[in-house]
């Protein structure tokens, strides 16, 4: 498996600590950078850790198949980075971003996907990650992301960095933005989902059916890879949602 030649080189924000969150990594100087990779995909897992394996400043520690067992094995052997794909079963890469920083707020956490839509990248960036880049990135620059976050650097691929500023700009469109998946009807559910009103009173204010409620509801726990009903809340008062005079 490869990276070479497949993406743009990466790009350092600087100032963009204090935009993503959290405390710098915690890699000491004269020891290797200890990684913890989570992905689903076995293929792309274990040959992500061959890659990196060879760099004797790196040392992959742990391999993660879903965001829960990356919560997991980061409190076992508590890593400076962690390399996190977004869509995975169970617990999806946010939530686990959370999760980890909620007990290690030192780890840096690097988010790898397939994706770059704005919204992935902001709710990464609210969730605590440190980086971003995109499955296909070259392997010197996947070596450079993580050095620079485990050092407290905030890296993000080249593609991505010049929409950093507009994306922490507020807009009329954020609410958009933030959640690209879901559809206007779905939006104006979690809008009140947001403002904490049941599915009985969401139906009466937007004269819907209960039913149609539900599979809103449901449509969008999917879609967002929520657990539950406050997690969702949590998100979308984040992005905004739900705010009321």
């Amino acid at each position: 498996m490869t990276f070479d030649g497949m993406g743009e080189a990466g790009e350092e924000v600087d100032g963009g600590a204090a935009a993503a969150g959290g405390g710098p990594a915690v890699a000491r100087e004269g020891r290797a950078v200890r990684v913890l990779i989570a992905d689903d995909h076995p293929i792309f897992r274990d040959g992500l850790a061959t890659l990196l394996e060879p760099h004797p400043d790196i040392e992959v520690v742990a391999r993660a198949a879903d965001g829960a067992e990356a919560v997991a094995l980061a409190a076992v052997h508590r890593p400076d980075v962690i390399v996190m794909d977004i869509q995975m079963p169970h617990v999806n890469g946010i939530e686990a971003t959370r999760r980890v920083l909620a007990e290690q707020p030192t780890v840096g956490v690097l988010v790898f996907t397939m994706g770059e839509d704005d919204g992935t990248l902001l709710s990464a960036m609210r969730a605590g990650a440190r980086g971003y880049l995109v499955k296909g990135a070259a392997q010197d620059e996947v070596v450079r992301a993580i050095t620079a976050v485990a050092a407290g650097g905030v890296v993000f691929g080249a593609s991505l960095a010049t929409r950093i500023g507009e994306l922490l700009s507020p807009s009329p469109s954020r609410q958009a933005t933030e959640f690209p998946m879901l559809t206007e009807r779905e939006r104006q559910v979690l809008d009140l989902i947001a403002a904490g009103r049941s599915n009985g009173q969401i139906a009466a204010e937007l004269f819907l059916a209960p039913k149609t409620v539900r599979n809103n509801v449901s449509a969008i726990l999917s879609k967002l890879q929520a657990t539950d009903r406050a997690e969702v809340i949590i998100r979308a008062r984040d992005a905004g949602m739900g705010q009321r005079d």
